[in-house]
C-alpha cells in the first residue's frame, strides 16, 4: 500500500513538467496537483482516522483502498485540468482511509516501541521504493509518446490486487475498552487528541519535516534547470557525463538514497537513541540545504538528492513514536492527527515555495530559501528534544502497558 501511494505522490514533481506545458498554468496553479491531494488526505486522516479504531483496520484498510482505485481508474478519461485535480484530490482522501488503518495495523503486529519505529521505518522503506519507481514510469511512459495518466492506471490495477488480499488476510485483533466516555471512538474524540502534547509535538514535527522534504521532489526539478523562465527542462549547463545525468535523475537518486535509508534504519533505530539521530540528520539537511543555496546549481545538484539520506528516518520516527505515545486503541485516531498535519505540510510547503517563486521572477531558488526555513525550525525543535527529553516518562508507561505481553 505504501508503495502504491508513493508511485503516484512522488511522481507529481515530474508530472507537474508535462502539465505546464499542455496547460499553460503557473507554478502556484501547478503546485495545486500536489497541495490539493495533500489537503484530501489532511481533512481524511483528521475526520475519518477513528475509523480505523471503530470499524477495525481490515474494513477501513479495504474502503480507502477501493475510493483510491475508483479515482486511479477515472485518470483514463481525465484530460482537463480542473478534472485531473479533483482525481488527485479524492485519491488523497483515499489514502487518509487506508493509511491511517495501515499504520494503527503496525501497532497491533508490534511487541514493543522499539520494534514499532522499526517496522515503520520497513513499511516507509517501501513508500521510498515506491517513490523510485513511479518517476521512472511516468520518464518511460513519455519517452514512449504515452500519456503520463496511465501511472495511474498503473496504480490501481495494483490496488485490486491489494484489495484482493486484503480480503483473504486474517489481521489481528485488538481490544478497546468502551467503558468510559474517554475512550469512545468518535470525531470528537480525535479532535480532542489535537491538544494532547504529545500528538501535538510529533505533529508539528512531521508538518515541518514534509514541508521542506517536499521542496525535493516538488520543485528540484525546477530549480535545477539552467533558466528557470523556460517551460521546457534543459540541462545543457551541466557538465556531459555523469554531472548532466544526475541532473536529470536527480529526483531518483534522491528517493534511492532515501529509501537505502529506511532500510538501514529497520537497524538503527532498534540501537540508538532515536531524539539524537533525528537532531543530527536534521542538522545535515540544513546544511545540505544551505550550502545548495549558496553555492549554486552546481553544488545543489550534489548536496539537494543528498539529503535524502538525513531524511530517511526522520518521518517514520516522528510517526511511531507519536503513535507509540498512546495506547493501542487509540492508534487509528492519533494516526490520523499526525496525518493531518503531515499532509497539511505537503500541500502547504510546495504552495508557499510557489507562490514566493512566482513572486520572484518564477526562480525555484526562492522557493527553497523557505524549505531552509523549515529545516532549521524543525532543527531547533529537535535540540529541544533531546535536551528535555519530554517523552520518556510516557514511552516507558506505554511499554509497560501495552506491550508488557
Amino acid at each position: 500500500m505504501f508503495m502504491m501511494f508513493a508511485m503516484t505522490s512522488d511522481s507529481v514533481g515530474e508530472i507537474i513538467k508535462e502539465v505546464k506545458v499542455a496547460f499553460s498554468v503557473t507554478n502556484a496553479q501547478a503546485s495545486l496537483m500536489h497541495s490539493l491531494p495533500m489537503l484530501g488526505i489532511a481533512l481524511s486522516g483528521l475526520f475519518l482516522g477513528f475509523l480505523a479504531d471503530k470499524l477495525g483496520r481490515k474494513p477501513t484498510i479495504i474502503i480507502g483502498l477501493a475510493l483510491f482505485g475508483v479515482a486511479c481508474y477515472s485518470f483514463l478519461i481525465a484530460n482537463d485540468f480542473m478534472l485531473i485535480v479533483s482525481l488527485m484530490s479524492l485519491s488523497g482522501v483515499a489514502v487518509g482511509i487506508f493509511k491511517t488503518g495501515a499504520l494503527a495495523l503496525i501497532g497491533d503486529i508490534s511487541t514493543s516501541t522499539k520494534q514499532h519505529t522499526a517496522t515503520m521505518n520497513g513499511a516507509e522503506a517501501f513508500f521510498g521504493v515506491g517513490a523510485i519507481i513511479g518517476p521512472l514510469i511516468v520518464a518511460y511512459l513519455i519517452h514512449q509518446g504515452v500519456a503520463w495518466q496511465w501511472l495511474y492506471v498503473i496504480a490501481g490495477g495494483v490496488c485490486t490486487l491489494l484489495i484482493i488480499g486484503a480480503l483473504f488476510v486474517k489481521y489481528p485483533t485488538y481490544s478497546r475498552d468502551t467503558s468510559s466516555g474517554e475512550n469512545k471512538v468518535s470525531i470528537a474524540q480525535s479532535l480532542r487528541l489535537v491538544k494532547n502534547p504529545y500528538a501535538l509535538g510529533f505533529s508539528i514535527g512531521a508538518f515541518l519535516y514534509v514541508a521542506a522534504e517536499s521542496a525535493i521532489y516538488v520543485w528540484m526539478p525546477s530549480y535545477l534547470v539552467c533558466d528557470a523562465t523556460t517551460l521546457k527542462a534543459t540541462y545543457d549547463c551541466y557538465s556531459e557525463g555523469f554531472s548532466q545525468t544526475l541532473a536529470i535523475y536527480s529526483v531518483t537518486a534522491f528517493f534511492i538514497l532515501r529509501a537505502a535509508g529506511r532500510f538501514v534504519g529497520i537497524w538503527m533505530m532498534s540501537r540508538f537513541n532515536w531524539a539524537l539521530v533525528l537532531t543530527v540528520f536534521t542538522g545535515a539537511i540544513v546544511l545540505c540545504f544551505g550550502l545548495g543555496l549558496w553555492g549554486g546549481k552546481q553544488l545543489a545538484l550534489y548536496l539537494f538528492p543528498l539529503t535524502g539520506i538525513f531524511m530517511s528516518v526522520i518521518y517514520p520516527t516522528f510517526n511511531s513514536k507519536g503513535i507509540s505515545c498512546f495506547p493501542k486503541h487509540q492508534h487509528g485516531s492519533v494516526a490520523g492527527v499526525i496525518l493531518f498535519f503531515t499532509a497539511a505540510g505537503a500541500a502547504a510547503g510546495p504552495f508557499i515555495m510557489g507562490l514566493v517563486s512566482d513572486a520572484n521572477g518564477g526562480d525555484a531558488k526562492y522557493g527553497f530559501m523557505v524549505a531552509t526555513g523549515f529545516a532549521a525550525l524543525l532543527f531547533i525543535g529537535l535540540v529541544y528534544n533531546v535536551i528535555k527529553n519530554p517523552t520518556k516518562n510516557r514511552l516507558a508507561e506505554i511499554e509497560a502497558s501495552e506491550y508488557a505481553n
